[in-house]
């Protein structure tokens, strides 16, 4: 069995790498290194266990020592910007009033109506108002008078 056991590790590095390959997460690229250190380890010493404590501290210290980056990496949102995005900061006309922070009344930005709300309502209808930030469809809004 001992001499079999480089093809082993080798055998299991690869069932790891493809089941790697299926997944759209990192699942088992560790035990892919661990199982490859262990494979090496067959060149120095014919003992199993020894092997396997190679296999498992290695997989494990990749694990911690890799596993902060990909979550730093994958907390990292895609923002897509939309060609709405261009009415952040510009000047309307409130031509619906806004009555308080829970309704919303409708604004005119650069010759579009928006519908919009303030978290400092109310703004009467005709007040100048500045475009803090989109949220869905609704413009969040502050008065400029």
């Amino acid at each position: 069995m001992v001499e079999y056991m480089p093809f082993i590790w080798i055998g299991f590095a690869v069932i790891m790498a493809v089941c790697e390959a299926f997944t759209s997460q990192l699942v088992s690229i560790w035990f892919v290194l661990g199982a490859v250190c262990a494979a090496v380890t067959c060149i120095f010493t014919d003992s199993i266990p020894i092997q396997s404590a190679v296999f498992l501290i290695v997989a494990l210290l990749a694990l911690i020592l890799t596993r902060p980056l990909v979550n730093k990496l994958k907390s990292k949102k895609s923002v897509v910007n939309t060609n709405a995005d261009r009415l952040i900061g510009k000047i309307g006309t409130v031509i619906s009033d806004i009555k308080d922070t829970h309704t919303s009344g409708q604004v005119k930005v650069e010759g579009e109506v928006w519908s919009a709300r303030s978290d400092l309502a109310p703004i009467p209808k005709g007040s100048k108002i500045r475009v803090l930030n989109i949220e869905g469809v609704k413009l969040i809004v502050e008065s400029e008078d």
